[in-house]
C-alpha cells in the first residue's frame, strides 16, 4: 500500500476519519457520533479511537500513516494547533494539535475545515487549472475558503473566508455569531427553513406544513423534494437566497477578481438544478464585467470529501511529505 494520510472532519455531531491519498483516493472511512457538549478531552477520546479503528478496519500498515490531518469548523492557527473559538464544539483557546500528540505517534496537522475543503477542490478537483478561487459552502451556514495565487490564504489572524458574516442587511435577522443581517443569517438553509416556518405560520400554504407541525427538522433533501414538488412556498424562499447568493459573490468578486467560484454545500447538492441558473443571473445583474471577464462559476462533485482530499495538500504545506 502506498504512503497515506488519516484526514479527520470533525463535527459537532460526529468525527468522520479516512485514510487517504492521491493514487488510490479514499482508502477507508469510520464515522464515530459525539456529543455536542463533550470537553476537549473527551474529543481527543474520540480523535484516537477513530484513528485507531480506521487502521484497524483497512488493514493499512500503520508504518505507511505519515500524518494525521484534522479539520475543525471554527477559527484555527494551523502553526500552532490552536483553536481560538469552534462554536460548534464548544471548544475556545484549546491547543487541539498538542493534546491529541499525547495519544498519537505521527504528526498532528489542523486546519479550518472549509479551508481544507478548498484546497482539496483546487488540487483534486475542478480548481486545478484555478490561480484565484472562491469556494463556498451554503448548508447550515455559508463558509468560504479563498485560495490566492494557487495558495490557501489564512487572513493576519487565520479567520480570512468567513464571508458567512457579510453584512448584508443591517436590520435583518440575527445571526448566530449574535450580529444582526449577515450573509448566512439571510440565505443559508437555515434561514430559508426558517423563513419557510415563518410563512406556513403566517397561514401560507405548503407541503412542508406537517414538518413544522411535528418540529422535524427540514434538511436539504425535504427542501429540494418540496421545491421539485412545485410548492410555492419553498420555491420563493429558495430563489430569494439564490439572488442574494449572487449578489454577494457579485461583490466579492468585484473585490477580489477571481477566475474561479465553486460552489457546493449540502443546500447547493440537493438544489444545484433549481439554484444555480437562479445564482448566475444575479450574478451577471450585480457584477462589474471586467471583474468577471475570465471568471467560471462552477459545483464541487467531491461533497463531503472535499475537506477530506484538502488534508493531502495541508501535509505537503506543513511536512513537505506528497502521499
Amino acid at each position: 500500500m502506498a504512503k497515506s494520510i488519516i484526514s479527520i472532519d470533525m463535527g459537532g455531531t460526529k468525527v468522520l476519519g479516512c485514510i487517504v491519498n492521491s493514487k488510490e483516493g479514499i482508502v477507508s472511512r469510520v464515522k464515530v457520533p459525539t456529543d455536542q457538549n463533550s470537553s476537549g478531552a473527551e474529543y481527543i477520546d474520540a480523535l484516537a479511537t477513530v484513528v485507531n479503528e480506521v487502521i484497524d478496519e483497512s488493514g493499512h500498515d500503520e508504518k505507511k500513516i505519515v500524518a494525521v490531518c484534522l479539520g475543525v469548523a471554527g477559527s484555527v492557527n494551523p502553526s500552532t494547533g490552536v483553536i481560538a473559538l469552534a462554536p460548534n464544539l464548544g471548544l475556545k483557546d484549546f491547543n487541539m494539535k498538542e493534546a491529541l500528540q499525547k495519544k498519537i505517534e505521527v504528526p498532528i496537522l489542523i486546519e479550518n475545515d472549509v479551508n481544507l475543503a478548498a484546497l482539496g477542490i483546487k488540487n483534486f478537483e475542478v480548481g486545478k487549472k484555478a490561480k484565484n478561487m472562491l469556494a463556498v459552502f451554503v448548508g447550515t451556514g455559508i463558509g468560504g475558503g479563498l485560495i490566492i495565487n494557487k495558495k490557501i490564504y489564512r487572513g493576519s489572524s487565520f479567520t480570512a473566508g468567513e464571508i458567512g458574516h457579510v453584512l448584508v442587511n443591517k436590520n435583518g435577522p440575527v445571526c448566530g455569531c449574535g450580529k444582526r443581517g449577515c450573509f448566512e443569517a439571510i440565505a443559508s438553509r437555515t434561514a430559508v427553513v426558517d423563513q419557510i416556518i415563518n410563512d406556513i405560520k403566517s397561514g401560507k400554504k405548503s407541503s412542508l406544513a406537517s414538518y413544522v407541525k411535528s418540529g422535524e427538522k427540514i434538511k436539504s433533501k425535504i427542501l429540494s423534494a418540496a421545491v421539485n414538488d412545485g410548492d410555492k412556498v419553498a420555491m420563493k424562499r429558495v430563489a430569494k437566497s439564490c439572488e442574494v447568493i449572487g449578489g454577494v459573490l457579485a461583490g466579492l468578486t468585484n473585490f477580489m477578481n477571481f477566475d474561479m467560484i465553486v460552489i457546493g454545500g449540502g443546500m447547493i447538492e440537493q438544489l444545484k438544478e433549481f439554484m444555480l441558473p437562479k445564482i448566475e443571473m444575479a450574478f451577471n445583474e450585480h457584477v462589474l464585467k471586467a471583474a468577471a471577464k475570465d471568471l467560471e462559476i462552477a459545483t464541487s462533485e467531491l461533497g463531503g470529501n472535499a475537506a477530506i482530499w484538502g488534508g493531502i495538500s495541508l501535509a505537503e504545506e506543513f511536512l513537505d511529505v506528497k502521499v
